[in-house]
């Protein structure tokens, strides 16, 4: 097939794209590069195409010829989404719109379009499930339930495979630039800074890692079904579980911690249900913490911020849990 990938030169772009031409796809690349780079594509054969979501012309040009797009295209800073809720609204919502109306426009009727599990979810007992009413406490979260409809609604409406993927906290190789927790904690660790915790550490997330994800994501491609499927482990961390770990893998670097007043829009505690990605694509999250925060400490230890795009392995593939 020819492939879109909107926002493919972020971290989990650089993961999924040599995967999908290793599978056999011509691959066609759209980014902004606001956050992503072109260099993160390193060895890449298909073709690069530099535009903003929301320019109609950009999209309709990118999508010539495309068979599937897969959206990763999104501002996904929740704590950046609740002082700016405007941006974060016209990249994901006025974004995603026009990305659908410009495929609708071309005859393109096959989208997997990423998502989020925790922060659309909201406050809930975990685990997180599809079935689980939306109540989002963020910006972020709001906006991504937003797409979440819009996808449904152009599959009801105009016959699109449509398949929504909330994923769980992603980490791995090719993270340097991210915001998320891991990457933060091991630039922090390397620069021998204290790691900064908000709030008391016991709060829990659901920890994948980008192989797996970039797996499900081929998985999704293939299936052309329509719905949301939550990605994830599976599996509960807390913070501070998380750090034990990484001092594992860093050892002997010593690691330091400053714990800080937790942060208005975060959820406490949020893990996810994945029964429903092994019983519809036959999603197997199979690397373990241990190994993938490893192979993660590996690639950051030999890379520095001005390299980042240089390829690495996606990690090894291990059967046990966390």
């Amino acid at each position: 097939m020819i492939i879109l990938v909107t926002g493919g030169c972020g971290f989990i772009g650089a993961n999924l794209v040599p995967l999908l031409e290793a599978a056999g796809h011509d691959v066609r690349v759209f980014d902004s590069e606001i956050v992503g780079k072109r260099a993160h594509l390193v060895n890449f054969a298909g073709e690069f195409l530099s535009g903003d979501i929301r320019d109609p012309a950009a999209l309709d040009a990118a999508l010539a010829g495309v068979d599937v797009v897969i959206h990763l295209a999104a501002d996904t800073r929740v704590i950046d989404s609740i002082a700016d809720p405007s941006t974060n609204f016209d990249v994901n919502v006025v974004g995603s719109f026009r990305l659908l109306e410009a495929m609708r426009a071309r005859g393109v009727r096959r989208i997997v379009n990423a998502s989020t599990g925790g922060a659309i979810i909201g406050e809930a007992e975990p685990p997180v499930h599809e079935r689980m009413v939306p109540n989002p406490i963020a910006p972020y979260g709001a906006t991504k339930l937003a797409v979440e409809g819009l996808c449904s609604a152009w599959a009801g409406s105009y016959g699109f495979a449509a398949m929504s993927l909330r994923f769980a906290n992603v980490y791995g190789p090719r993270s340097y630039h991210k915001g998320s927790a891991v990457a933060q904690f091991m630039r922090q660790a390397l620069q021998g800074a204290p790691l900064q915790i908000y709030g008391d550490g016991e709060q829990t997330r659901d920890f994948v890692y980008v192989g797996d994800l970039c797996r499900g994501i081929l998985r999704a491609i293939e299936s052309g079904q329509s719905g949301v499927v939550q990605l994830g482990s599976g599996v509960p961390l807390s913070i501070n579980q998380l750090i034990a770990a990484i001092g594992k893998v860093a050892a002997p670097l010593p690691l330091t911690v400053a714990y800080h007043p937790a942060r208005a829009g975060e959820i406490a505690r949020t893990w996810c249900d994945i029964s429903q990605a092994r019983a519809r694509l036959g999603f197997a999250p199979d690397t373990n913490l241990s190994a993938g925060l490893a192979a993660t400490w590996a690639w950051f230890c030999t890379r520095s911020e001005s390299a980042i795009g240089i390829p690495a392995p996606l990690g090894p593939q291990q059967n046990s849990e966390v």
